[in-house]
């Protein structure tokens, strides 16, 4: 429409499947074991397969970030720790540059984030508590002492988790309020207004990506629940 502002495409729809998906997952793995006794859930059965489904999700990225489309892909936001740190001199300095997708020190939050969830993940496969009752599946590779151990690993790692995601929000919603950056709307939409960004001026859609993307689904969940069968856990 002539004067109406344009857009582009940010985001693909298995990226922001994934990305309010795995926010809902994390919240329900704090409610299925804070209320797990309320609801008679002793062997915390939901909050079990609430992590492999965490862990499933996770995968994904890992294949989505391979083949998925190119603000997905981790060739096109990875960076080292210099181009984070000439971000954050930009931004302090106020010549900060504009990215249609991660910025360099917004993609070291997200890998911190990732690699969090992902320990707290395979925490959860190997802990036994303390009084031998609840286990992950893969307790038994490691000895009882170290099983315990990581059960506590495993209850601390939630606030790491906690703070990470808070620094997370409070960023992007100064980035919504008061730079103008519609990060969040973004990854709700898949687009954002056009603009000179440092990074691409739109994101390229992968073909299919929609079918690509529940392909790479089926792919990650045959990979975590078909290992853990494999190292002769039972799901």
């Amino acid at each position: 429409m002539a004067g109406a502002a344009r857009v582009v495409r940010v985001w693909d729809l298995p990226t922001r499947l994934f990305h309010w998906g795995l926010l809902a997952l994390v919240a329900g793995a704090w409610v299925s074991r804070r209320f797990a006794e309320n609801v008679g859930d002793h062997s915390l059965v939901w909050h079990r397969w609430n992590g492999y489904a965490i862990l499933t999700l996770l995968v994904f990225r890992l294949l989505w970030g391979l083949v998925g489309s190119s603000t997905a892909r981790f060739s096109s936001f990875l960076r080292g720790p210099a181009a984070a740190a000439r971000h954050l001199a930009d931004m302090l300095r106020g010549r900060e540059r504009r990215y249609l997708g991660h910025n360099p020190l917004g993609t070291w939050m997200i890998v911190a984030l990732f690699l969090v969830l992902v320990g707290q993940a395979v925490l959860g496969l190997l802990l036994l508590d303390s009084d031998g009752f609840v286990g992950g599946p893969l307790n038994r590779l490691v000895s009882e002492d170290t099983a315990q151990m990581f059960a506590r690993w495993h209850g601390d790692g939630f606030n790491i988790i906690l703070l990470l995601a808070a620094i997370h929000i409070v960023v992007n919603s100064g980035y919504e309020l008061i730079k103008r950056d519609p990060l969040v709307r973004a990854m709700i939409s898949g687009r954002k207004p056009a603009g000179p960004y440092e990074d691409a001026p739109e994101a390229v859609i992968a073909a299919h990506a929609n079918l690509k993307g529940l392909a790479c689904l089926a792919l990650a969940a045959a990979i975590v629940l078909g290992g853990i069968t494999l190292l002769g856990g039972r799901l």
